[in-house]
């Protein structure tokens, strides 16, 4: 982003160089498209899902705003009009600054609705696992001395209550 931001800033002031006062257009446009990178550049990494995405954008920012004002000092000394040093103090203050909320504030738009543009599954569904095979029923061998005889809920036995069970106490009032 600092690289772009200085690319920008540069061929604006090489532009200036031949249309001193017919540039507000231009300047707009440039602006727009840097904030239009940033966010989109956000927004695929929110949509990717990519870890941490706040820090990773702030971090950005800060480093992007001194990085594109060094870098556009040295773009307009080459390009432009061999300025000196004295630009350099400018650009790493104001020009820092607004580099910075250029990356910040569009970056901060595309993290919140990148990941809204698709549903949380990014990767193909996973094939369903092969079906087990049906399990066979166990068979039981009896032994030839006990008979077979009906389970206590197919004789239509009720359990009894215990005799050593004793009710609970009812509480008596009044007294």
């Amino acid at each position: 982003m600092a690289l772009l931001h200085a690319v920008a800033d540069t061929a604006l002031a090489k532009a200036s160089v031949y249309e001193p006062t017919g540039l507000l257009t231009a300047k707009i446009v440039v602006i727009a498209l840097l904030v239009g990178a940033a966010a989109l550049w956000s927004a695929i990494d929110g949509l990717l899902r990519r870890t941490d995405l706040g820090r990773t954008w702030l971090i950005a920012a800060i480093i992007a705003g001194p990085v594109s004002g060094v870098l556009y000092v040295i773009g307009r000394a080459i390009f432009v009009d061999q300025s000196g040093t004295d630009e350099l103090w400018p650009a790493l203050t104001g020009g820092a600054a607004f580099t910075a909320l250029l990356v910040l504030v569009p970056a901060g738009l595309g993290m919140v609705v990148g990941p809204r543009l698709r549903p949380a599954r990014l990767e193909p569904p996973e094939e369903p696992p092969a079906p087990k095979p049906p399990a066979r029923p166990v068979k039981r061998r009896r032994s030839a001395e006990a008979p077979e005889r009906p389970r206590s809920w197919e004789r239509g036995r009720t359990r009894k209550p215990s005799p050593t069970r004793r009710p609970s106490p009812v509480p008596r009032h009044g007294k």
